[in-house]
Protein backbone atom coordinates (compact mmCIF):
# COMPACT_ATOMS: atom_id res chain seq x y z
CA UNK A 1 0.00 0.00 0.00
CA UNK A 2 1.39 2.90 -0.85
CA UNK A 3 2.69 5.32 2.04
CA UNK A 4 1.50 8.66 0.30
CA UNK A 5 -2.06 7.67 0.22
CA UNK A 6 -5.31 8.36 2.77
CA UNK A 7 -5.20 5.21 4.98
CA UNK A 8 -8.57 2.96 4.67
CA UNK A 9 -11.35 3.17 7.27
CA UNK A 10 -10.21 1.82 10.28
CA UNK A 11 -6.47 1.52 9.06
CA UNK A 12 -6.50 -1.76 6.87
CA UNK A 13 -7.63 -2.50 3.59
CA UNK A 14 -9.41 -5.86 4.29
CA UNK A 15 -9.20 -8.46 1.48
CA UNK A 16 -11.59 -11.47 2.17
CA UNK A 17 -10.66 -13.56 -0.53
CA UNK A 18 -9.01 -17.13 -0.07
CA UNK A 19 -6.79 -19.12 -1.33
CA UNK A 20 -6.62 -22.08 -3.49
CA UNK A 21 -6.54 -24.57 -0.60
CA UNK A 22 -9.15 -23.04 1.62
CA UNK A 23 -11.64 -22.44 -1.38
CA UNK A 24 -11.25 -26.56 -2.21
CA UNK A 25 -12.51 -26.79 0.82
CA UNK A 26 -14.84 -24.51 1.28
CA UNK A 27 -16.28 -26.19 -2.10
CA UNK A 28 -16.42 -29.70 -0.59
CA UNK A 29 -17.56 -29.02 2.80
CA UNK A 30 -20.63 -26.42 1.17
CA UNK A 31 -22.20 -29.49 -0.35
CA UNK A 32 -24.27 -30.34 2.18
CA UNK A 33 -24.92 -26.59 3.18
CA UNK A 34 -27.92 -24.27 2.40
CA UNK A 35 -27.43 -22.05 -0.75
CA UNK A 36 -28.62 -18.70 -0.86
CA UNK A 37 -29.24 -16.70 -4.36
CA UNK A 38 -28.41 -13.55 -3.90
CA UNK A 39 -30.42 -10.30 -5.43
CA UNK A 40 -28.82 -8.01 -7.68
CA UNK A 41 -28.22 -5.65 -4.90
CA UNK A 42 -27.36 -8.44 -2.62
CA UNK A 43 -24.49 -9.14 -5.07
CA UNK A 44 -23.19 -5.77 -5.01
CA UNK A 45 -23.39 -5.49 -1.72
CA UNK A 46 -21.45 -8.22 -1.18
CA UNK A 47 -18.69 -7.60 -3.52
CA UNK A 48 -18.34 -4.55 -1.96
CA UNK A 49 -17.07 -6.77 1.32
CA UNK A 50 -15.35 -8.90 -0.30
CA UNK A 51 -12.93 -6.97 -2.13
CA UNK A 52 -12.38 -4.22 0.96
CA UNK A 53 -14.60 -1.50 -0.22
CA UNK A 54 -16.70 -1.93 2.68
CA UNK A 55 -13.32 -2.22 5.16
CA UNK A 56 -13.23 -2.85 8.05
CA UNK A 57 -15.96 -4.97 7.96
CA UNK A 58 -15.44 -8.81 7.35
CA UNK A 59 -18.74 -9.98 6.78
CA UNK A 60 -22.34 -8.83 7.74
CA UNK A 61 -23.01 -7.19 10.95
CA UNK A 62 -24.00 -9.00 13.65
CA UNK A 63 -27.20 -8.12 15.48
CA UNK A 64 -25.29 -5.71 18.17
CA UNK A 65 -23.64 -4.08 15.31
CA UNK A 66 -27.07 -3.76 13.37
CA UNK A 67 -28.86 -2.06 16.53
CA UNK A 68 -25.56 0.13 17.03
CA UNK A 69 -25.25 1.72 13.63
CA UNK A 70 -28.77 2.07 13.70
CA UNK A 71 -28.42 4.10 16.99
CA UNK A 72 -25.36 5.72 17.12
CA UNK A 73 -23.91 5.36 13.56
CA UNK A 74 -21.40 3.32 15.21
CA UNK A 75 -20.24 -0.33 15.10
CA UNK A 76 -20.43 -1.56 18.68
CA UNK A 77 -16.44 -0.95 19.01
CA UNK A 78 -17.08 2.27 18.73
CA UNK A 79 -15.92 3.02 14.84
CA UNK A 80 -17.77 5.66 12.70
CA UNK A 81 -20.16 3.37 10.75
CA UNK A 82 -23.35 4.85 8.77
CA UNK A 83 -25.38 2.36 7.28
CA UNK A 84 -26.18 -1.60 8.47
CA UNK A 85 -24.89 -4.21 5.99
CA UNK A 86 -26.81 -7.12 6.60
CA UNK A 87 -27.62 -10.20 4.58
CA UNK A 88 -31.73 -10.36 4.53
CA UNK A 89 -33.17 -13.65 3.52
CA UNK A 90 -36.83 -14.90 3.33
CA UNK A 91 -38.60 -16.99 6.28
CA UNK A 92 -38.29 -20.38 4.71
CA UNK A 93 -35.09 -20.38 3.77
CA UNK A 94 -34.05 -18.73 7.39
CA UNK A 95 -36.05 -21.69 8.86
CA UNK A 96 -33.27 -24.44 7.45
CA UNK A 97 -30.06 -21.96 8.80
CA UNK A 98 -28.73 -22.35 12.63
CA UNK A 99 -26.93 -19.70 14.34
CA UNK A 100 -24.84 -22.25 16.61
CA UNK A 101 -21.16 -22.83 16.15
CA UNK A 102 -20.23 -23.68 13.02
CA UNK A 103 -23.27 -22.92 10.61
CA UNK A 104 -22.54 -21.60 7.53
CA UNK A 105 -24.40 -20.72 4.29
CA UNK A 106 -23.10 -20.74 0.63
CA UNK A 107 -23.94 -17.29 -1.33
CA UNK A 108 -24.11 -17.85 -4.77
CA UNK A 109 -25.15 -15.70 -7.62
CA UNK A 110 -28.12 -15.51 -9.89
CA UNK A 111 -26.91 -18.51 -12.31
CA UNK A 112 -25.64 -20.99 -8.90
CA UNK A 113 -22.18 -19.89 -9.16
CA UNK A 114 -20.36 -19.96 -5.67
CA UNK A 115 -19.11 -16.51 -4.24
CA UNK A 116 -19.03 -16.84 -0.69
CA UNK A 117 -19.81 -18.44 2.17
CA UNK A 118 -21.00 -17.11 5.58
CA UNK A 119 -20.43 -18.25 8.76
CA UNK A 120 -23.58 -17.24 10.61
CA UNK A 121 -23.57 -16.18 14.15
CA UNK A 122 -26.86 -13.84 14.22
CA UNK A 123 -30.57 -14.29 13.18
CA UNK A 124 -32.96 -12.24 13.90
CA UNK A 125 -35.78 -10.16 12.48
CA UNK A 126 -35.95 -6.76 12.70
CA UNK A 127 -38.08 -3.84 14.29
CA UNK A 128 -38.91 -2.50 10.56
CA UNK A 129 -40.90 0.72 11.39
CA UNK A 130 -37.62 1.67 13.17
CA UNK A 131 -35.26 0.53 10.91
CA UNK A 132 -36.88 2.40 8.13
CA UNK A 133 -37.35 6.03 10.00
CA UNK A 134 -34.00 5.65 11.71
CA UNK A 135 -32.53 4.97 8.12
CA UNK A 136 -34.90 7.21 5.62
CA UNK A 137 -36.25 9.90 7.88
CA UNK A 138 -39.88 10.95 7.45
CA UNK A 139 -40.16 13.37 5.26
CA UNK A 140 -41.97 12.51 1.65
CA UNK A 141 -39.30 11.85 -0.34
CA UNK A 142 -37.89 9.35 2.67
CA UNK A 143 -41.19 7.69 3.00
CA UNK A 144 -41.09 6.87 -0.46
CA UNK A 145 -37.45 6.01 -0.87
CA UNK A 146 -38.14 3.77 2.68
CA UNK A 147 -41.46 1.72 0.90
CA UNK A 148 -38.94 0.90 -2.00
CA UNK A 149 -36.44 -0.73 0.06
CA UNK A 150 -38.86 -2.31 2.32
CA UNK A 151 -40.70 -3.88 -0.36
CA UNK A 152 -37.08 -5.61 -1.73
CA UNK A 153 -35.81 -6.41 1.16
CA UNK A 154 -36.96 -9.64 2.67
CA UNK A 155 -37.98 -10.23 6.62
CA UNK A 156 -34.84 -11.60 8.38
CA UNK A 157 -31.08 -10.86 9.00
CA UNK A 158 -28.55 -12.44 9.15
CA UNK A 159 -24.46 -11.89 10.51
CA UNK A 160 -21.00 -13.22 10.02
CA UNK A 161 -18.13 -13.28 8.60
CA UNK A 162 -17.59 -13.79 4.87
CA UNK A 163 -15.19 -15.50 3.20
CA UNK A 164 -14.81 -14.93 -0.83
CA UNK A 165 -14.43 -17.44 -3.05
CA UNK A 166 -14.77 -16.01 -6.47
CA UNK A 167 -15.76 -12.10 -7.01
CA UNK A 168 -19.36 -11.63 -8.98
CA UNK A 169 -18.84 -11.52 -11.98
CA UNK A 170 -19.03 -8.56 -14.94
CA UNK A 171 -19.56 -8.54 -18.62
CA UNK A 172 -19.85 -5.16 -19.45
CA UNK A 173 -16.50 -2.19 -19.02
CA UNK A 174 -14.19 -4.58 -16.96
CA UNK A 175 -11.57 -2.28 -18.43
CA UNK A 176 -13.40 -0.06 -16.06
CA UNK A 177 -13.75 -1.83 -12.82
CA UNK A 178 -11.16 -1.54 -10.36
CA UNK A 179 -11.01 -3.04 -6.62
CA UNK A 180 -10.23 -0.46 -4.34
CA UNK A 181 -6.43 -2.73 -4.41
CA UNK A 182 -5.98 -1.62 -7.52
CA UNK A 183 -7.28 1.70 -8.13
CA UNK A 184 -5.06 2.80 -5.10
CA UNK A 185 -2.30 1.48 -6.75
CA UNK A 186 -3.08 3.34 -10.32
CA UNK A 187 -2.96 6.27 -7.84
CA UNK A 188 0.16 5.67 -6.20
CA UNK A 189 1.85 4.92 -9.49
CA UNK A 190 0.39 8.19 -10.67
CA UNK A 191 1.60 10.05 -7.52
CA UNK A 192 -1.32 11.31 -7.06
CA UNK A 193 -2.17 12.85 -2.84
CA UNK A 194 -5.41 14.25 -3.22
CA UNK A 195 -8.41 13.04 -5.18
CA UNK A 196 -11.49 14.35 -5.60
CA UNK A 197 -13.94 11.40 -6.36
CA UNK A 198 -17.06 12.67 -8.51
CA UNK A 199 -20.11 11.03 -8.13
CA UNK A 200 -23.21 11.42 -10.72
CA UNK A 201 -26.28 9.53 -11.68
CA UNK A 202 -26.90 11.62 -14.91
CA UNK A 203 -24.30 12.16 -17.95
CA UNK A 204 -21.41 14.78 -17.65
CA UNK A 205 -22.44 17.10 -20.06
CA UNK A 206 -20.56 20.86 -20.61
CA UNK A 207 -21.65 22.72 -17.48
CA UNK A 208 -20.81 19.70 -15.43
CA UNK A 209 -17.13 19.23 -16.77
CA UNK A 210 -17.37 22.94 -15.73
CA UNK A 211 -18.32 22.26 -12.29
CA UNK A 212 -15.65 19.32 -11.62
CA UNK A 213 -12.58 21.13 -12.99
CA UNK A 214 -13.68 24.01 -11.27
CA UNK A 215 -14.04 22.02 -7.84
CA UNK A 216 -10.50 20.07 -8.78
CA UNK A 217 -8.64 23.59 -8.78
CA UNK A 218 -10.50 24.99 -5.66
CA UNK A 219 -9.33 21.59 -3.45
CA UNK A 220 -6.04 21.43 -5.55
CA UNK A 221 -6.74 17.80 -6.12
CA UNK A 222 -6.80 15.25 -9.44
CA UNK A 223 -10.13 14.34 -10.43
CA UNK A 224 -11.45 10.26 -10.09
CA UNK A 225 -14.74 10.08 -12.01
CA UNK A 226 -16.16 7.56 -9.97
CA UNK A 227 -20.23 6.99 -10.84
CA UNK A 228 -21.92 4.56 -8.85
CA UNK A 229 -23.21 1.79 -11.20
CA UNK A 230 -25.63 -1.22 -10.23
CA UNK A 231 -29.36 -1.15 -9.54
CA UNK A 232 -31.00 2.50 -10.32
CA UNK A 233 -34.10 3.80 -9.99
CA UNK A 234 -37.13 3.43 -12.90
CA UNK A 235 -36.82 7.46 -13.65
CA UNK A 236 -32.89 6.87 -13.82
CA UNK A 237 -31.09 6.19 -17.05
CA UNK A 238 -29.75 2.83 -17.53
CA UNK A 239 -26.34 2.59 -16.44
CA UNK A 240 -24.99 0.87 -19.93
CA UNK A 241 -25.88 4.49 -21.49
CA UNK A 242 -24.48 6.47 -19.03
CA UNK A 243 -20.86 4.46 -19.08
CA UNK A 244 -20.76 5.35 -22.72
CA UNK A 245 -21.20 8.99 -22.01
CA UNK A 246 -18.72 8.73 -19.31
CA UNK A 247 -16.34 6.92 -21.53
CA UNK A 248 -17.12 10.39 -24.22
CA UNK A 249 -16.73 13.28 -22.03
CA UNK A 250 -13.59 12.22 -20.25
CA UNK A 251 -11.65 12.48 -23.71
CA UNK A 252 -12.30 16.17 -23.04
CA UNK A 253 -11.01 16.74 -19.23
CA UNK A 254 -6.79 17.42 -19.52
CA UNK A 255 -4.86 14.60 -19.96
CA UNK A 256 -3.39 12.47 -17.16
CA UNK A 257 -5.58 14.82 -14.43
CA UNK A 258 -8.65 12.46 -14.88
CA UNK A 259 -9.17 8.53 -14.03
CA UNK A 260 -12.63 7.08 -14.80
CA UNK A 261 -13.49 4.00 -12.65
CA UNK A 262 -16.87 2.07 -11.74
CA UNK A 263 -18.04 2.02 -8.25
CA UNK A 264 -20.40 -1.42 -8.31
CA UNK A 265 -22.60 -0.43 -5.08
CA UNK A 266 -26.67 -0.10 -4.73
CA UNK A 267 -28.58 2.89 -5.25
CA UNK A 268 -30.95 3.20 -1.65
CA UNK A 269 -31.95 6.82 -2.00
CA UNK A 270 -31.43 7.36 2.16
CA UNK A 271 -29.96 10.82 2.56
CA UNK A 272 -27.42 11.65 4.67
CA UNK A 273 -26.85 7.89 5.67
CA UNK A 274 -25.88 7.11 2.09
CA UNK A 275 -23.83 9.70 1.33
CA UNK A 276 -21.87 9.14 4.29
CA UNK A 277 -21.19 5.56 3.20
CA UNK A 278 -20.42 6.57 -0.39
CA UNK A 279 -17.63 8.37 0.98
CA UNK A 280 -16.41 6.12 3.31
CA UNK A 281 -16.26 4.05 0.06
CA UNK A 282 -14.39 6.18 -1.83
CA UNK A 283 -12.09 6.96 1.08
CA UNK A 284 -11.36 2.78 0.66
CA UNK A 285 -10.84 3.78 -2.67
CA UNK A 286 -8.17 6.22 -2.20
CA UNK A 287 -10.06 9.03 -2.90
CA UNK A 288 -9.06 12.39 -0.21
CA UNK A 289 -12.40 14.32 -1.21
CA UNK A 290 -16.34 13.42 -1.92
CA UNK A 291 -18.32 15.55 -4.55
CA UNK A 292 -21.65 14.45 -5.95
CA UNK A 293 -23.95 15.78 -8.22
CA UNK A 294 -27.75 16.43 -6.53
CA UNK A 295 -30.41 14.33 -8.68
CA UNK A 296 -34.32 15.90 -9.23
CA UNK A 297 -36.55 13.80 -10.18
CA UNK A 298 -39.90 14.39 -12.01
CA UNK A 299 -42.69 14.44 -9.20
CA UNK A 300 -46.30 15.16 -10.14
CA UNK A 301 -44.97 16.87 -13.64
CA UNK A 302 -42.54 19.25 -11.89
CA UNK A 303 -38.82 18.82 -11.21
CA UNK A 304 -37.52 18.30 -7.19
CA UNK A 305 -34.79 17.62 -5.09
CA UNK A 306 -34.60 14.29 -3.71
CA UNK A 307 -31.01 14.17 -2.32
CA UNK A 308 -30.60 16.09 1.10
CA UNK A 309 -30.66 20.09 1.53
CA UNK A 310 -27.27 21.08 1.65
CA UNK A 311 -26.88 22.45 4.97
CA UNK A 312 -27.86 19.29 5.99
CA UNK A 313 -24.78 17.30 4.30
CA UNK A 314 -22.28 20.01 5.00
CA UNK A 315 -23.58 19.70 8.85
CA UNK A 316 -23.19 16.29 8.51
CA UNK A 317 -20.01 15.67 7.11
CA UNK A 318 -18.62 18.41 9.22
CA UNK A 319 -19.98 16.67 12.46
CA UNK A 320 -18.00 13.57 11.52
CA UNK A 321 -14.85 15.05 9.38
CA UNK A 322 -12.44 13.89 12.27
CA UNK A 323 -13.55 10.05 11.85
CA UNK A 324 -14.54 10.30 7.84
CA UNK A 325 -10.86 11.88 6.93
CA UNK A 326 -12.13 12.39 3.50
CA UNK A 327 -13.09 16.16 2.51
CA UNK A 328 -16.70 17.02 1.27
CA UNK A 329 -16.64 19.02 -1.53
CA UNK A 330 -19.98 20.62 -2.28
CA UNK A 331 -20.96 20.56 -6.15
CA UNK A 332 -21.43 24.13 -7.30
CA UNK A 333 -24.05 24.74 -10.78
CA UNK A 334 -22.73 26.63 -13.34
CA UNK A 335 -25.01 28.26 -15.93
CA UNK A 336 -23.91 29.86 -19.28
CA UNK A 337 -23.86 32.99 -20.55
CA UNK A 338 -24.37 32.98 -23.96
CA UNK A 339 -23.14 37.10 -24.56
CA UNK A 340 -19.85 36.13 -23.08
CA UNK A 341 -19.39 32.33 -24.56
CA UNK A 342 -18.48 31.52 -20.67
CA UNK A 343 -20.35 29.34 -17.98
CA UNK A 344 -20.20 30.95 -14.01
CA UNK A 345 -21.89 29.73 -10.94
CA UNK A 346 -25.58 29.87 -10.94
CA UNK A 347 -25.18 32.13 -7.85
CA UNK A 348 -23.26 34.56 -9.57
CA UNK A 349 -25.94 34.83 -12.19
CA UNK A 350 -29.18 35.21 -10.42
CA UNK A 351 -30.96 38.02 -11.82
CA UNK A 352 -29.30 37.96 -15.50
CA UNK A 353 -32.26 36.63 -17.52
CA UNK A 354 -29.18 35.61 -20.34
CA UNK A 355 -28.33 32.95 -18.14
CA UNK A 356 -29.39 29.34 -19.98
CA UNK A 357 -29.26 25.59 -18.27
CA UNK A 358 -31.10 22.39 -19.17
CA UNK A 359 -32.07 19.48 -16.91
CA UNK A 360 -32.04 16.11 -17.42
CA UNK A 361 -35.82 15.91 -17.42
CA UNK A 362 -36.03 19.14 -20.47
CA UNK A 363 -32.61 17.07 -22.15
CA UNK A 364 -34.86 13.87 -22.40
CA UNK A 365 -37.96 15.79 -23.62
CA UNK A 366 -35.39 17.52 -26.29
CA UNK A 367 -34.48 13.96 -27.64
CA UNK A 368 -38.28 12.49 -27.17
CA UNK A 369 -38.66 15.46 -29.77
CA UNK A 370 -36.47 14.87 -31.75
CA UNK A 371 -35.08 18.49 -31.09
CA UNK A 372 -31.25 19.31 -31.05
CA UNK A 373 -29.27 20.00 -27.62
CA UNK A 374 -27.80 22.85 -28.35
CA UNK A 375 -23.49 22.78 -28.26
CA UNK A 376 -23.17 25.23 -25.24
CA UNK A 377 -24.30 22.29 -23.38
CA UNK A 378 -23.27 19.25 -24.39
CA UNK A 379 -20.40 17.47 -26.48
CA UNK A 380 -21.61 15.58 -29.57
CA UNK A 381 -20.36 12.19 -28.87
CA UNK A 382 -22.50 12.64 -25.61
CA UNK A 383 -25.43 13.59 -26.93
CA UNK A 384 -25.07 10.46 -29.70
CA UNK A 385 -24.82 8.47 -27.51
CA UNK A 386 -27.90 9.36 -25.71
CA UNK A 387 -29.85 9.56 -29.05
CA UNK A 388 -28.98 5.75 -28.72
CA UNK A 389 -31.68 5.10 -25.89
CA UNK A 390 -34.27 8.10 -26.66
CA UNK A 391 -34.16 8.33 -30.04
CA UNK A 392 -37.18 10.65 -31.19
CA UNK A 393 -40.59 9.16 -30.67
CA UNK A 394 -41.46 8.54 -35.17
CA UNK A 395 -38.25 5.56 -34.06
CA UNK A 396 -39.40 5.26 -30.81
CA UNK A 397 -41.28 1.93 -29.84
CA UNK A 398 -45.21 2.01 -28.80
CA UNK A 399 -47.95 0.17 -27.78
CA UNK A 400 -51.52 0.57 -28.29
CA UNK A 401 -53.96 -0.69 -25.50
CA UNK A 402 -57.43 -1.41 -26.02
CA UNK A 403 -59.66 -1.75 -23.33
CA UNK A 404 -63.36 -1.99 -23.37
CA UNK A 405 -65.95 -4.54 -23.11
CA UNK A 406 -66.73 -7.90 -25.41
CA UNK A 407 -68.63 -6.42 -28.25
CA UNK A 408 -67.24 -3.30 -28.23
CA UNK A 409 -65.31 -3.51 -31.27
CA UNK A 410 -61.67 -3.56 -29.71
CA UNK A 411 -60.95 -6.52 -31.70
CA UNK A 412 -62.30 -4.99 -35.12
CA UNK A 413 -60.40 -1.42 -35.07
CA UNK A 414 -57.25 -3.27 -33.47
CA UNK A 415 -56.94 -5.59 -36.77
CA UNK A 416 -57.82 -1.83 -39.12
CA UNK A 417 -54.89 -0.25 -37.14
CA UNK A 418 -52.32 -3.14 -37.44
CA UNK A 419 -53.16 -3.52 -41.19
CA UNK A 420 -52.32 0.37 -41.72
CA UNK A 421 -49.69 0.42 -39.33
CA UNK A 422 -48.01 -2.37 -41.49
CA UNK A 423 -48.62 -0.56 -44.73
CA UNK A 424 -46.61 2.61 -42.91
CA UNK A 425 -43.97 0.35 -42.52
CA UNK A 426 -40.57 1.14 -40.59
CA UNK A 427 -40.94 -0.95 -37.88
CA UNK A 428 -42.68 -4.58 -37.28
CA UNK A 429 -46.12 -4.41 -35.90
CA UNK A 430 -46.97 -6.94 -33.32
CA UNK A 431 -51.19 -7.13 -32.59
CA UNK A 432 -51.82 -9.37 -29.13
CA UNK A 433 -55.64 -9.88 -29.32
CA UNK A 434 -57.36 -11.06 -26.52
CA UNK A 435 -58.38 -14.36 -27.95
CA UNK A 436 -55.07 -14.82 -29.43
CA UNK A 437 -53.12 -14.48 -26.73
CA UNK A 438 -55.82 -17.07 -24.28
CA UNK A 439 -55.31 -19.79 -27.19
CA UNK A 440 -51.20 -18.65 -27.30
CA UNK A 441 -50.11 -17.55 -24.04
CA UNK A 442 -52.66 -18.20 -21.54
CA UNK A 443 -54.44 -21.26 -22.71
CA UNK A 444 -54.24 -22.81 -18.74
CA UNK A 445 -55.98 -19.87 -17.24
CA UNK A 446 -59.59 -19.39 -15.84
CA UNK A 447 -61.21 -16.67 -15.80
CA UNK A 448 -60.80 -15.90 -12.13
CA UNK A 449 -60.10 -11.83 -11.14
CA UNK A 450 -56.59 -13.88 -10.05
CA UNK A 451 -56.37 -15.22 -13.37
CA UNK A 452 -57.43 -12.28 -15.99
CA UNK A 453 -54.91 -10.11 -13.99
CA UNK A 454 -52.23 -12.45 -15.02
CA UNK A 455 -53.34 -12.65 -18.52
CA UNK A 456 -53.49 -9.01 -18.46
CA UNK A 457 -49.76 -9.19 -16.91
CA UNK A 458 -48.07 -11.86 -19.29
CA UNK A 459 -49.79 -9.65 -22.09
CA UNK A 460 -48.25 -5.95 -21.18
CA UNK A 461 -44.67 -8.01 -20.30
CA UNK A 462 -44.79 -9.12 -24.09
CA UNK A 463 -45.74 -5.51 -25.14
CA UNK A 464 -43.16 -4.05 -23.08
CA UNK A 465 -40.34 -6.63 -24.69
CA UNK A 466 -41.91 -5.15 -28.07
CA UNK A 467 -42.09 -1.62 -26.97
CA UNK A 468 -38.26 -2.29 -25.81
CA UNK A 469 -36.88 -3.17 -29.20
CA UNK A 470 -38.31 -0.31 -31.10
CA UNK A 471 -41.42 -2.14 -32.29
CA UNK A 472 -45.20 -1.83 -32.00
CA UNK A 473 -47.28 -3.64 -30.22
CA UNK A 474 -51.35 -3.55 -30.36
CA UNK A 475 -53.40 -5.03 -27.32
CA UNK A 476 -56.78 -5.99 -27.21
CA UNK A 477 -57.93 -7.30 -24.29
CA UNK A 478 -61.10 -6.65 -22.22
CA UNK A 479 -58.88 -5.42 -19.09
CA UNK A 480 -61.21 -4.22 -16.78
CA UNK A 481 -59.33 -3.36 -13.91
CA UNK A 482 -57.81 -0.20 -13.54
CA UNK A 483 -54.99 -1.41 -11.40
CA UNK A 484 -53.61 -4.00 -13.55
CA UNK A 485 -53.74 -1.81 -16.90
CA UNK A 486 -52.23 0.68 -14.80
CA UNK A 487 -49.17 -1.91 -13.69
CA UNK A 488 -49.42 -2.65 -17.92
CA UNK A 489 -48.61 1.49 -18.24
CA UNK A 490 -45.99 1.53 -15.60
CA UNK A 491 -44.47 -1.77 -17.46
CA UNK A 492 -44.00 0.12 -20.59
CA UNK A 493 -44.00 3.68 -20.40
CA UNK A 494 -39.51 4.01 -19.01
CA UNK A 495 -39.27 1.74 -22.53
CA UNK A 496 -41.45 3.37 -24.93
CA UNK A 497 -44.90 5.31 -25.86
CA UNK A 498 -47.61 3.63 -24.38
CA UNK A 499 -51.44 4.66 -25.38
CA UNK A 500 -54.61 3.45 -23.56
CA UNK A 501 -57.59 3.52 -26.09
CA UNK A 502 -61.05 3.20 -24.30
CA UNK A 503 -63.84 1.48 -26.64
CA UNK A 504 -66.24 3.39 -24.40
CA UNK A 505 -69.17 1.27 -26.37
CA UNK A 506 -73.00 0.75 -24.33
CA UNK A 507 -73.63 -2.38 -22.78
CA UNK A 508 -76.59 -2.61 -24.88
CA UNK A 509 -74.74 -2.02 -27.85
CA UNK A 510 -72.06 -4.83 -27.05
CA UNK A 511 -75.17 -7.25 -26.69
CA UNK A 512 -77.31 -6.59 -30.03
CA UNK A 513 -73.33 -7.56 -31.56
CA UNK A 514 -73.17 -10.69 -29.52
CA UNK A 515 -72.38 -13.50 -31.73
CA UNK A 516 -71.48 -16.42 -29.27
CA UNK A 517 -74.19 -15.16 -27.27
CA UNK A 518 -71.73 -14.96 -23.80
CA UNK A 519 -74.01 -11.91 -22.63
CA UNK A 520 -77.42 -14.33 -22.54
CA UNK A 521 -75.51 -16.91 -20.76
CA UNK A 522 -73.97 -14.80 -18.27
CA UNK A 523 -77.75 -13.33 -17.87
CA UNK A 524 -78.65 -16.42 -17.33
CA UNK A 525 -76.06 -17.05 -14.86
CA UNK A 526 -74.31 -20.08 -16.61
CA UNK A 527 -71.27 -17.92 -17.13
CA UNK A 528 -70.12 -16.77 -13.71
CA UNK A 529 -68.22 -13.72 -13.68
CA UNK A 530 -68.93 -12.13 -16.90
CA UNK A 531 -67.11 -8.47 -17.15
CA UNK A 532 -69.99 -5.44 -17.08
CA UNK A 533 -72.53 -8.25 -16.16
CA UNK A 534 -71.62 -10.41 -13.13
CA UNK A 535 -68.08 -8.85 -13.08
CA UNK A 536 -67.36 -4.93 -12.72
CA UNK A 537 -66.04 -3.21 -15.88
CA UNK A 538 -63.47 -0.17 -13.92
CA UNK A 539 -63.61 3.06 -16.81
CA UNK A 540 -60.32 4.08 -16.99
CA UNK A 541 -59.89 7.75 -16.47
CA UNK A 542 -56.32 7.89 -17.15
CA UNK A 543 -57.10 7.05 -21.02
CA UNK A 544 -55.36 8.92 -23.75
CA UNK A 545 -58.35 8.22 -26.39
CA UNK A 546 -62.01 7.40 -25.76
CA UNK A 547 -63.87 5.77 -28.56
CA UNK A 548 -67.72 4.71 -29.31
CA UNK A 549 -67.92 2.56 -31.95
CA UNK A 550 -71.88 2.44 -31.83
CA UNK A 551 -72.19 5.19 -34.97
CA UNK A 552 -68.11 4.76 -35.93
CA UNK A 553 -66.89 2.81 -38.87
CA UNK A 554 -63.75 1.04 -38.27
CA UNK A 555 -61.88 3.02 -40.94
CA UNK A 556 -63.04 6.30 -39.27
CA UNK A 557 -61.89 5.00 -35.53
CA UNK A 558 -58.92 3.70 -37.37
CA UNK A 559 -57.95 7.82 -38.81
CA UNK A 560 -58.87 9.16 -35.74
CA UNK A 561 -56.27 7.18 -33.69
CA UNK A 562 -53.80 7.49 -36.60
CA UNK A 563 -54.59 11.65 -35.99
CA UNK A 564 -53.56 11.11 -32.28
CA UNK A 565 -50.58 9.22 -32.81
CA UNK A 566 -49.47 11.43 -35.32
CA UNK A 567 -50.02 14.73 -33.32
CA UNK A 568 -47.98 13.19 -30.81
CA UNK A 569 -45.11 12.53 -33.01
CA UNK A 570 -45.11 8.17 -32.85
CA UNK A 571 -45.76 8.52 -36.57
CA UNK A 572 -44.81 10.52 -39.92
CA UNK A 573 -47.82 12.54 -40.92
CA UNK A 574 -46.94 12.84 -44.43
CA UNK A 575 -47.31 9.30 -44.81
CA UNK A 576 -50.77 8.58 -42.50
CA UNK A 577 -52.72 6.69 -45.04
CA UNK A 578 -55.29 8.37 -46.34
CA UNK A 579 -59.42 6.76 -45.24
Amino acid sequence: MEKHLIPPHGGTLVDLMVGPEREAELKRESRDWPSWDLTARQALDLELILNGALSPLTGYLTRDNYESVLDSMRLSGGTFWPWPIVLDVSEPFADTVSDSEGSAITLRDQEGVMLAVLSVTDIWHPDRDEELEKLFGADAAGEAAARDFAALTHPVYLGGKVEGVQLPIHYDFPELRATPRDLRSRLGRRGWRRTLSFDTRSPIHRPDLESTRRAARRTDTNLLLQPTVGETAKEDLDHYTRIRCYKEAATHYPHQTTILSLLPAPTRRAGVRELLLQALLRKNYGATHFMFRPNANLVNGEERELTPQRHEVERAFARYADELAIEYTPFEEVVYLADRDVFVPAEEAAGNGRAMTLSEHQVRNRLHDGREIPDWFSFPEVVAELVKTYPPRSKQGFTVFFTGLSGSGKSTVANALFAKLLQLGGRPVTLLDGDIVRKNLSSELGFSREHRDINILRIGFVASEITKNRGIAICAPIAPYDHTRGAVREMIEPLGGFVLVHVNTPLAVCETRDRKGLYAKARAGIIKEFTGISDPYEEPEDAELVIDTTDLSPEEAVHKLLLYLSNQGYIEANGMPAV
